[in-house]
């Protein structure tokens, strides 16, 4: 096979205010392609200064690829039909190929209404290989199992089979950090609610085996990590090239294996990794425990989310969560006398839940030791399978929703058993009860890491405070 040139793009514009990341999904596919094939990458990622569509295009067309990848997420998916389309005009024989959840989410309907070739259905890695191969070294695209592409007769076929994911995820080469400018991020939102975060995001595993009806599932229900001695590794690889001071760690449920916890803690300590430990995305908290909690914050944590998303008995069996509530209210107060700063994920909008079911949330949230939290609406993104219970019970409520560009906290659709006014009302009403309370507020300025950067999210909580109020 000839020597292959390939443009990865993480595709989208951020919201002031929002995250933007170092795209791990295509670092992680450019340094398994690398490993495999005599090749030329380049990534792009398109939020992390807003860039524009057609200079996107623009910079895409100049580097003359063979091969496009285009990964997306749902609500940036609207640029797709003028992004394919422009770079189809500029080179016309280039494969143009989609990932990203909004393929993983949509399947073959993904490649409606764009110029796209090809799309890849979760993990990326195997499948991208075995395209390559098909494409590059005289075989066909229809004997890629699970991959979905368009005929020469231009009709969306998908193919037959799956390729299982990989199970072995410590024989993956570390994410191609190298094809990205890393300190770029240090000055842009992380995922974290810290500022001007000197970091390296990781993903330590891959797959949760619960059963939430709101997640993406995009990594399936069977669990698979890293070992802790290969994390360690990637962490002191970090601290070593780049200088990071800090690690974001972006796992689904990164606490599900408690050895594997606990031994990666041990091995911070023992190796002299000295480096703080940021867990946005949350751990699993009901299911930890004081030595545990004390492992972690002895190995660097000193920042994660806590993920209640109700406080509702009856909505957490509805949401298939069923998070132990006063187990989560135990450690999370262990966590926080440790001096991690806690965030709070908290839902409204589930089906059947009703005020009764709203007001234990709130009194729940309140009463709790979380130091800030994020009061969301549920949203039903397609192929969860809340997408599927709204679908049924509120088809016109559903054909009205809009995901271009849609943010969990601002998205207005209403499957609950109350009024939207009755639903908006409580929203707003929640982050006055929370965040004016005086001890919260004496306890965010006493362990936040800089109390005066918390101004800069003041306009974010202005408007959710207000939502409803103005449409």
């Amino acid at each position: 096979m000839r020597r292959l040139r390939i443009f990865l793009v993480h595709v989208g514009r951020r919201q002031p205010l929002l995250n933007v990341t170092p795209p791990l999904g295509i670092m992680y596919l450019a340094a398994y392609i690398r490993s495999k094939f005599d090749v030329d990458i380049r990534l792009f990622n398109q939020k992390l200064d807003n860039t524009p569509n057609d200079e996107c295009v623009r910079m895409i067309r100049d580097f003359n690829p063979d091969v496009v990848g285009l990964s997306v997420m749902t609500p940036n998916a609207h640029a797709l039909p003028y992004l394919t389309g422009q770079i189809r005009r500029a080179l016309p024989g280039a494969l143009i190929v989609l990932g990203g959840p909004h393929i993983s989410a949509c399947g073959a309907s993904s490649l409606d209404g764009n110029e796209a070739d090809a799309a890849v259905v979760g993990e990326g890695e195997l499948v991208f290989e075995q395209l390559l191969r098909a494409r590059y070294d005289g075989g066909s695209l229809a004997d890629v199992p699970g991959l979905i592409h368009r005929s020469a007769a231009g009709e969306i076929v998908e193919n037959p089979g799956s390729i299982p994911p990989l199970d072995d995820l410590d024989a993956l080469p570390f994410p191609a950090y190298d094809l990205i400018n890393l300190p770029a991020y240090w000055k842009r939102q992380p995922f974290s609610l810290i500022p001007r975060l000197n970091y390296a995001a990781v993903f330590s595993s891959r797959g949760c085996p619960f059963h939430c009806i709101y997640c993406h599932r995009i990594f399936g229900e069977r669990f698979r990590a890293h070992s802790a001695g290969r994390i360690l590794d990637e962490i002191a690889h970090y601290r070593k090239t780049y200088g990071v001071k800090n690690i974001e760690v972006y796992d689904d449920i990164f606490n599900l294996d408690r050895k594997r916890v606990v031994d990666f803690s041990d091995g911070m300590k023992r190796r002299g990794i000295s480096c703080g430990l940021v867990f946005p995305n949350g751990l699993r908290t009901d299911t930890l425990d004081e030595a545990t909690i004390d492992a972690l914050v002895e190995a660097g944590m000193y920042y994660s989310s806590f993920p209640l998303e109700s406080g509702s008995p009856r909505i957490q069996k509805v949401m298939g969560k069923n998070l132990n509530i006063p187990r989560f209210m135990k450690n999370l107060e262990y966590a926080v006398s440790r001096r991690v700063f806690s965030y709070g994920f908290v839902m409204f909008g589930f089906p059947t839940e009703t005020e009764e079911d709203i007001t234990m949330t709130i009194d729940a949230a309140c009463s709790s030791k979380l130091h800030v939290a994020s009061f969301f609406t549920l949203t039903p993104f397609p192929n969860t399978r809340v997408h599927g219970i709204a679908m049924e019970k509120f088809p016109e409520r559903m054909s009205r929703i809009n995901y271009d560009d849609v943010y969990y906290a601002d998205a207005k659709i209403n499957l609950t058993e109350v009024s939207d006014d009755l639903l908006y009302y409580y929203q707003r009403m929640v982050y006055r009860k929370f965040f004016l309370d005086p001890t919260r507020i004496a306890r965010i300025m006493k362990d936040y890491p800089n109390p005066l950067l918390l101004l800069k999210f003041l306009p974010a909580m202005i408007l959710r405070a207000s939502k409803g109020l103005f449409s």
